[in-house]
């Protein structure tokens, strides 16, 4: 961190500190204690939501093109042609385990990995989005493709980012689940959730800088309610690392 632009990266983490300690877990705190036993015997999905309407000004919702039913099933890792592997689906616990293996058994093949993927948990998402990093992969969100949640952090992994203007790409704030990988140690997780959530965004915003993402792009996240998606404009991307080639399709 001490070889990043010191005001830059003090500003974000300071913002993002501020916001993140007062309101990331609230939301699903609430909901959890006031229902218990539902949220114990229900598994928490990712939402997939409209864009926000009353955070700054963004790009209106692209046109998402994948069945819902398929965002919402666990996330299913596919070896396509031409050295593409597709990450398509939630990122539940355990996925990270899964994509480890399928690198370790056919990484020489792989060169690009392509998602879809309304995200899930973030520490699946990060030590995803670490191999991704360490292995010199791009990263790919085709045109009419979803990226939210916690699934920019592995888009943002890839050594070449590779997007389209048509490509939904959007952040929001991270909420109990996603931190905890299911809803019951989401409750435990509750009872401690400042120090979590700091914890959370010290380890995004470390792992966005170190990929070379401006790390001011989790901002977006922290302003935006967990039931509600930023989505970025293409030159925003561009202006923000966030993409390093955006493409027709």
């Amino acid at each position: 961190m001490a070889e990043v632009d010191d005001g830059a990266i003090v500003r974000v983490v300071f913002f993002a500190l501020l916001l993140g300690t007062a309101s990331v877990l609230f939301v699903d705190y609430r909901e959890l204690t006031e229902n218990e036993g539902s949220a114990l015997s229900v598994p928490l999905q990712p939402i997939l939501p409209p864009a926000s309407v009353d955070g700054p000004d963004q790009g209106p919702m692209p046109r998402i093109t994948t069945n819902p039913e398929t965002l919402e099933k666990p996330l299913e890792i596919a070896l396509g042609t031409g050295g593409e592997l597709h990450l398509t689906g939630t990122i539940d616990p355990g996925a990270a385990d899964r994509f480890a293996s399928e690198i370790a058994a056919r990484g020489e093949y792989v060169q690009t990995v392509v998602l879809d993927s309304p995200g899930g948990s973030v520490v699946d998402a990060l030590a995803i989005g670490s191999l991704i990093h360490e292995s010199g992969l791009a990263t790919k969100v085709a045109a009419g493709s979803l990226c939210a949640s916690s699934c920019p952090l592995i888009f943002a992994s890839g050594k070449a980012r590779i997007a389209s203007a048509a490509s939904a790409i959007g952040v929001h704030q991270i909420y109990a689940s996603a931190l905890a990988g299911d809803a019951q140690n989401a409750l435990r997780l509750a009872s401690t959730a400042m120090s979590d959530a700091q914890s959370a965004t010290a380890d995004i915003l470390a792992h966005l800088t170190e990929t070379g993402v401006d790390p001011a792009m989790w901002v977006h996240a922290l302003q935006t309610p967990p039931d509600r998606l930023y989505y970025f404009k293409p030159e925003e991307m561009l202006r923000l690392k966030l993409v390093t080639e955006l493409v027709d399709n």
